[in-house]
C-alpha cells in the first residue's frame, strides 16, 4: 500500500512539475489568441527564423556529444518515422480509407512535434541532455517532413516524384539545417563562439527564450484550429501516434542500443503529439486537412496525459535499458 501511495505522489509530482507548466503556457497562448487574435504566420517566422536556430547553435556548441551518438539518434528518428508510417498505412488500407485520409494520417502519425512541444517538454524534464538530443531529433523531423512528407502529400493528388523533386526547396529555407551546419564545424574547428560576447549573448538571450515561445504559439496554434469530435480514422491516428509511438520508441531504444537518460529522452520524445505543419501540408496538397488539424488538437490535448504515465514508467525503472 505504501508502495503504491509512493508511486501515486511520483506521478502527481511528475504531472505538476512536468507536463503542467506545459499546459499553463499552451493554455495562456490559446486564450491570449482568442482576446487578440495573434497574426499566426509572424509568430511561426520568429520561432523558424530565430529562436529554434539559436537554440540549436548554442546547444550543439556547447554540448559534449560525440558524433557517433549523434548518428545513432538521427538513425533512431528516421527509422521511427519508417515504423509509424508501415503501420499507419496498413492501419489506412485495412480499414479502406479513401486516398486523401489515408494520405493525412500518414502524415499525422510520422511526424511528431519536437521543436514547439518537445523541446520545452525535454527542457522540463532532463534540463542538462534532453535539449540536446532533443535537437538531433529536431533537424532530422524537420528534413524528413519537407521531403518525404511533401512527397506523401504530393502523392494524395496522384502525382508523383516530379513535384517531390521542386519541393526539395523548402529543407534549404530551414535555418536549423545552416545552425546545426555551423556549430558542428565551429566544434570541429574549436573555434571559440562564446568569447564573441556580442553575438554569444544574443543567442543566447534567444535559445533561453525558446520554451515559453515556443508554447504560447502552440496555444495560439491551437486556438485557430476549427475541429469537430472524435470519429472514424481520428480514433486510429490518435492510437498511433500517442500508443504506437512510444512502443516503436522503446523496441527502437533497445535495438540500437541506448541505454540510461539517453534511452528515456528518445523513448518520451515518441510521445510527442503530431506536428502542425502535417496539417499545412494536408491543407496545401489535399489531402483531409481537417482531420489532419483534428489529429493535432487531439494528440497536443492527450499527450500530456501519455507524457506523465509514460514519464513516471522510465522513473520507476520499469524500462531496463532507460533507467538513470
Amino acid at each position: 500500500m505504501d508502495s503504491l501511495s509512493s508511486q501515486l505522489s511520483t506521478l502527481i509530482v511528475l504531472f505538476r512539475d512536468v507536463c503542467l507548466p506545459i499546459v499553463v503556457l499552451f493554455g495562456t497562448g490559446w486564450a491570449l489568441d482568442r482576446k487578440f487574435k495573434f497574426d499566426m504566420p509572424t509568430m511561426v517566422r520568429l520561432n523558424i527564423y530565430l529562436f529554434v536556430p539559436a537554440f540549436i547553435f548554442v546547444k550543439v556548441t556547447e554540448a559534449h556529444l560525440d558524433a557517433r551518438t549523434g548518428i545513432k539518434i538521427i538513425l533512431f528518428t528516421l527509422v521511427s518515422i519508417g515504423c509509424m508510417g508501415c503501420i499507419s498505412s496498413a492501419t489506412a488500407r485495412w480499414f479502406r480509407d479513401d486516398l486523401p485520409t489515408r494520405k493525412a494520417l500518414q502524415l499525422s502519425t510520422m511526424f511528431y512535434n519536437c521543436g514547439n512541444y518537445g523541446i520545452p517538454l525535454m527542457s522540463l524534464a532532463f534540463p542538462v541532455e534532453g535539449p540536446l538530443v532533443q535537437v538531433f531529433v529536431l533537424m532530422t523531423m524537420n528534413i524528413s517532413t519537407f521531403t518525404l512528407g511533401l512527397f506523401i502529400a504530393h502523392s494524395s493528388l496522384g502525382e508523383g516524384a516530379g513535384h517531390w523533386k521542386e519541393s526539395l526547396g523548402p529543407v534549404f529555407r530551414q535555418p536549423a539545417v545552416y545552425a546545426i551546419a555551423l556549430a558542428w564545424i565551429f566544434k570541429g574547428l574549436d573555434v571559440p563562439v562564446q568569447n564573441a560576447v556580442f553575438l554569444w549573448r544574443p543567442l543566447e538571450y534567444l535559445a533561453e527564450g525558446l520554451v515559453g515561445v515556443a508554447l504560447i504559439t502552440l496555444g495560439v496554434q491551437l486556438s485557430k484550429t476549427n475541429v469537430k469530435g472524435l470519429r472514424g480514422p481520428l480514433t486510429q491516428s490518435l492510437v498511433i501516434r500517442l500508443v504506437g509511438g512510444p512502443c516503436i520508441g522503446i523496441l527502437l531504444t533497445w535495438v540500437f542500443g541506448f541505454e540510461g537518460r539517453t534511452a528515456a529522452i528518445l523513448i518520451l520524445g515518441t510521445a510527442a503529439p503530431s506536428a502542425v505543419n502535417t496539417a499545412l501540408l494536408a491543407y496545401e496538397f489535399k489531402a483531409n486537412s481537417q482531420f489532419a488539424a483534428a489529429t493535432v488538437f487531439y494528440t497536443t490535448l492527450l499527450s500530456i496525459l501519455v507524457v506523465t504515465f509514460l514519464l513516471s514508467v522510465i522513473t520507476f525503472g520499469w524500462i531496463p535499458w532507460a533507467r538513470y
